[in-house]
């Protein structure tokens, strides 16, 4: 969700504006990240997947234009997030999605073992051993070492379609964006897509492996996505529609 306004064509430079910032919205506080860009032609304004708000802006645009540039929007964006699905705490009892399934999370009343997703009286249920205390952490553990475990399978496979090779895959936790291309081949990927349905997860190993033929999204590159990936444009849509409540679980 985007919202594109401003431009300025008075001809002037004012001063830029400086850093992030914080937004009041119904009465709370609502982290504003501020990216310039020097290709920008207007003020943007988005709202990301964990319920902050990012603003992609030109250069030259003042700090003050800023201000009332998110003063004008901020019905706007209260709408928004509004809209975003409530958090869920990874903790004894919570519903959250695993391979695109909700699972009900199960403490365990013993102190060893690992993490396991099973079926427990017919329902999908991750069960986690361990302290009470520890359950989100040792489930975040699980939830990071599957995404990688799928992703590097699904990376390896789509790399040798396209003969390429990335030279490192990073697990991380970003909110702007679900995975990443660098110019050093190494590709980054959000644990939390292990949450979506399998094909969802093949999508974005493909999307990114095809960075590593075109860094950019020309035809050409989408072209490439679709070869390894005909259903891309479903999956596509899935994780467009869906994504928010996968960055609705806190750690």
């Amino acid at each position: 969700m985007a919202l594109g306004l401003f431009r300025n064509n008075s001809g002037k430079k004012p001063a830029p504006a400086v850093g992030d910032r914080l937004l009041e919205l119904d009465g709370r506080e609502v982290a504003v990240r501020v990216s310039v860009h020097p290709r920008a032609t207007r003020i943007t304004l988005r709202v990301q997947p964990g319920g902050g708000l990012k603003v992609t802006m030109p250069p030259h645009v003042s700090e003050a234009s800023l201000d009332r540039f998110l003063e004008r929007n901020k019905a706007w964006a209260a709408a928004r997030i509004s809209r975003l699905p409530e958090t869920v705490k990874l903790a004894e009892g919570a519903l959250i999605p695993y391979l695109g399934v909700d699972h009900r999370v199960v403490h365990l009343d013993r102190m060893r073992g690992v993490v396991e997703a099973r079926l427990v009286a017919g329902d999908p249920s991750l069960l986690v051993p361990g302290e009470p205390s520890h359950v989100g952490r040792k489930l975040t553990d699980f939830l990071k070492k599957r995404a990688r475990a799928e992703l590097n399978e699904a990376v390896m496979r789509h790399s040798r379609a396209l003969d390429v090779r990335a030279r490192q895959i990073r697990i991380t936790d970003t909110t702007s964006r679900w995975g990443s291309c660098s110019t050093t081949r190494t590709l980054s990927f959000s644990w939390r897509i292990i949450m979506a349905p399998p094909e969802v997860l093949d999508y974005l190993a493909a999307h990114e492996v095809a960075h590593l033929r075109e860094m950019n999204h020309s035809d050409r590159f989408w072209s490439l996505v679709r070869e390894i990936c005909p259903d891309m444009d479903a999956h596509k849509a899935w994780l467009k529609a869906n994504g928010h409540r996968l960055h609705a679980v806190e750690l």
